[in-house]
C-alpha cells in the first residue's frame, strides 16, 4: 500500500468510529423516545457532561481506564465495541468496493444494520426507521446506484430491488405463518420480514436463501451455546434479527462470490 492508500484507509476508520460513537447514542437514546442531539452526551451516574477530549472514539475509553472523570463509574466496553466495529466494517468495505456509491450504500446500510442489531438485543424490536426505512430506501438506491445489481440500466436495477424487496419479504413472511402454524405462536417477529424485504431490496433476490441459510446456522450455534451454558433456557426469546444483520454483512463482504462459487459446485 502507498501512501494514500494508508491515508484513505486510515479517514474512512476515523469515520466510521466516529460514526460509532454517534450510533451509541441513536441505540441508547433512540428506544427512549429522546433527542439523538440534546441534551449533551452526560455520565448516566453522576450527570457531569462529556467533554470533547473525553469522547475521543475507542482512544478516551482506554485513557480514561474504562472510568468516568467524574465519579469514577466503570463505562461499558460496549461503547468502544461499537465503535471499533463500525470502523472495522467501513474499513473493510473500502478495501473491496474502493471509492464507489456502492461503498456508500453498504456503509449506509451497515451503520443501519449495527443499530437495528443492538436495538433489538437490548429491547427485542428493530426499529422501523430501520425496517420500513430500508424497504423504502433501498428500492430507490438500486434505482440511482444500478451496480448494486450489476444492473445495465437504472431501471433494471429498480426492477432487481423491487424483486428482492418482494423475495426477502415474501420468504420470510411464509417462514412466520408456517412457523406459527406449526409451533402454535409466532416464530418470527414482523420487524424480521421488513428487515429481510429491505435486504433482498438492497442485495437482491439472489442474497434471500443465502441470508437465510447463514443466519440459521449462526442462530444455532449461538442458542446452543446459550442453552449449554445455561444463561437461557428452551423457552427464551432471542432476537432474531442480529443474525439477519451477520449474515447480510457476510454477503456484503464477499459472501455473494463464495455463494456463487457454492452455486456453480451444484451445477445450477
Amino acid at each position: 500500500m502507498n501512501f494514500w492508500d494508508i491515508y484513505w484507509s486510515a479517514l474512512v476508520f476515523i469515520l466510521g468510529s466516529c460514526l460509532g460513537s454517534f450510533l451509541n447514542v441513536c441505540i441508547y437514546r433512540i428506544p427512549a423516545e429522546k433527542s439523538v442531539v440534546h441534551p449533551p452526551s452526560a455520565c448516566p451516574k453522576c450527570g457531569m457532561s462529556i467533554k470533547g477530549y473525553d469522547n475521543i472514539p475507542i482512544l478516551s475509553w482506554i485513557l480514561l481506564k474504562a472510568k468516568c472523570r467524574g465519579c469514577g463509574t466503570k463505562i461499558s466496553a460496549r461503547y468502544p465495541f461499537v465503535e471499533a466495529l463500525t470502523g472495522i466494517l467501513f474499513l473493510a468495505l473500502w478495501l473491496l468496493y474502493g471509492p464507489t456509491w456502492v461503498t456508500a450504500c453498504y456503509a449506509l446500510s451497515t451503520f443501519g444494520l449495527i443499530f437495528g442489531t443492538f436495538v433489538d438485543l437490548d429491547e427485542m424490536w428493530i426499529p422501523d426507521r430501520v425496517t420500513l426505512g430500508g424497504m423504502i430506501l433501498f428500492p430507490i438506491l438500486s434505482f440511482f446506484v444500478p451496480e448494486l445489481h450489476d444492473a445495465a440500466t437504472r431501471m433494471d436495477g429498480l426492477i432487481a430491488g423491487l424483486i428482492g424487496l418482494a423475495a426477502g419479504f415474501g420468504l420470510f413472511w411464509l417462514i412466520g405463518v408456517l412457523g406459527k402454524l406449526a409451533f402454535k405462536k409466532d416464530a418470527m417477529g414482523f420487524g424480521d420480514v421488513k428487515l429481510m424485504g429491505g435486504l433482498g431490496a438492497l442485495l437482491g433476490w439472489q442474497s434471500v436463501l443465502f441470508i437465510l441459510f447463514v443466519s440459521a446456522l449462526v442462530g444455532s450455534v449461538v442458542g446452543i451455546s446459550l442453552l449449554k451454558s445455561g444463561k437461557k433456557g428452551m423457552q427464551s426469546q432471542i432476537p432474531y434479527g442480529p443474525y439477519l444483520a451477520v449474515a447480510a454483512l457476510f454477503w456484503m463482504l464477499g459472501g455473494d462470490r463464495l455463494w456463487g462459487a457454492y452455486i456453480a459446485s451444484m451445477g445450477f
